[in-house]
């Protein structure tokens, strides 16, 4: 047994500045994914004006480049030996060129075709989506690693998606009220050409704040956190060697539930994100001020979640709780769609409009999160799960294959979105004030079940998740007894003389 392992049950609680330090990490994440989601797809079809089809497709192919890198990187993290720990020299690493690569994917050079276009597309996004996750991997990995406590996990992962959204929404929200700016040409704000420079900026400096301050606000725990073994040169593993111990790993049971569930999930979110901009412009006709204040209702969902999923959790689980308000909290988000589509809602312009879409936006928006902050934690509870089955703590390795679901299950749902577009014939630069209502309530038509299926499924594969808070506990009790085992066993076979550890 390592000093390190052993000081993970010696750890001083975290401080207050830990915890926030830690949670801010989440906005860099949620701004990439806000702006990726959101307005990628948006700006690339209705500015530029690339087919939507190509815009999801170059998205979608970034998987390939996640399929490769987010592995390596969980892996090559957890098998690292340094001064700094196991994650927090990848996390220094991403900060620069994330800001970087971020920044550039929207300014791509002038004369290229609609192909060209698709290429960059797909190679800036790849970019930067490969460099935060370096930082995405071990932030989210450090969660089960600084504390063993299964209540406790809820309420750190409670907290890390409060500044997610907060950096997306809050992002967002600002872009909207005081950077798209409405100009005669461009009555609505989010179509001006012109504003994107001011977003991208603004994005990449706050992302590289975010993740400063995550890493130096966190580097303190790092006497406290699992550090890797060294490993003599004539005992390092071949690559054939790493690869089979990874995919022993993602063999466990639990692991599967929760791939199975975010592949759908992510890809329903995916969806929504690069579609909810189509309903608030061609839809329900909102002007920029109107979208900034819908984006804060996302706020209040984080608000309203972060104290309340732990309390769920604790009620009746976090398998349930996450099954549950992912189902009901969906099935809210897309009434007004479907009410709209029977004629049956607020039409444009009147003034019970925005105030119901907020409430019903905040009040699914909750409840997604409630899910999304148990499934995490979920997560972080198979670790000592498979570290029983398998001898090794691989929480890098595990939240490796966690970002590579999301990041390429969110390409998924933006490929899906091209999908639902082209299905509708939805044209490129559409005018919001002569677009026929036939091309709009199509894409409705396509967009609901395929949003709804999507998640329902999800739930459904989360029913083999086989880990309860008992289950945890037995967990954690048994790998304390072998590191008291093999402690025990360390002093045992140490020469008279030698030092204790």
């Amino acid at each position: 047994m390592t000093e390190a392992s052993q000081a993970v049950n010696t750890a001083p609680p975290l401080s207050l500045v830990n915890r926030v330090s830690y949670g801010t990490g989440a906005m860099a994440n949620g701004i990439k994914g806000a702006a990726f989601s959101s307005y990628l797809m948006l700006y690339f079809n209705q500015v530029v004006g690339v087919p939507a089809s190509i815009v999801g497709t170059a998205l979608a192919c970034t998987l390939l480049v996640d399929a490769v890198v987010d592995p390596f990187l969980g892996r090559w993290a957890d098998m690292t030996h340094s001064r700094l720990g196991r994650r927090h020299p990848f996390m220094y690493a991403a900060i620069i060129p994330t800001s970087i690569f971020f920044f550039l994917t929207w300014f791509p050079p002038d004369g290229l075709s609609h192909i060209q276009l698709g290429l960059w597309i797909f190679a800036l996004a790849a970019a930067t989506r490969a460099s935060i996750s370096a930082f995405e991997i071990n932030t989210s990995a450090m969660a089960a690693e600084l504390t063993e406590v299964y209540a406790h996990r809820t309420k750190l992962f409670s907290l890390r998606y409060w500044f997610g959204y907060a950096g997306a929404y809050g992002f967002t929200s600002f872009c909207l009220a005081f950077i798209f700016v409405e100009t005669q040409a461009f009555p609505q704000g989010q179509l001006n050409p012109a504003s994107y420079e001011s977003f991208a900026a603004l994005g990449a400096g706050l992302m590289f704040l975010a993740m400063v301050i995550c890493s130096v606000g966190t580097q303190n725990r790092v006497p406290y956190m699992r550090q890797a073994s060294v490993v003599p040169d004539d005992e390092k593993l071949s690559f054939g060697q790493h690869l089979g111990e990874m995919l022993a790993a993602f063999r466990n049971r639990g692991f599967l539930a929760i791939f199975g569930f975010g592949v759908c999930k992510y890809s329903a979110i995916g969806l929504y994100s690069a579609t909810t901009l189509y309903f608030g412009t061609y839809l329900f006709k909102l002007n920029t001020v109107e979208l900034a204040i819908l984006t804060v209702d996302s706020l209040v969902a984080a608000t309203l979640a972060a104290p309340l999923a732990p309390v769920f959790s604790r009620l009746i689980g976090k398998r349930a709780s996450s099954m549950i308000f992912a189902i009901v909290g969906v099935s809210i988000g897309v009434s007004p769609l479907i009410l709209s589509y029977f004629d049956a809602f607020f039409l444009p312009g009147d003034p019970m409009l925005l105030p119901t879409l907020f409430a019903i936006g905040a009040v699914y928006g909750s409840m997604v999160a409630i899910s999304l902050i148990n499934t995490s934690a979920m997560l972080a509870d198979v670790v000592e799960d498979s570290a029983v089955e398998t001898g090794r703590h691989e929480a890098g390795t595990f939240f490796s294959a966690s970002s590579f679901m999301q990041q390429c299950s969110n390409a998924v749902g933006i490929f899906l979105a091209g999908q639902v577009l082209a299905a509708s014939s939805f044209p490129e630069r559409a005018d919001p004030a002569t677009i026929a209502d036939a091309t709009v309530d199509s894409l409705i038509l396509h967009y609901v079940p395929t949003s709804l299926g999507l998640w329902t499924v999800g739930a459904l594969i989360l029913l083999f998740y086989p880990i309860t808070q008992e289950r945890h506990e037995r967990n954690v009790e048994v790998l304390r007894a072998r590191e008291a085992e093999a402690r025990e066993q360390e002093l045992r076979d140490a020469p008279i003389g030698s030092p204790a550890r």
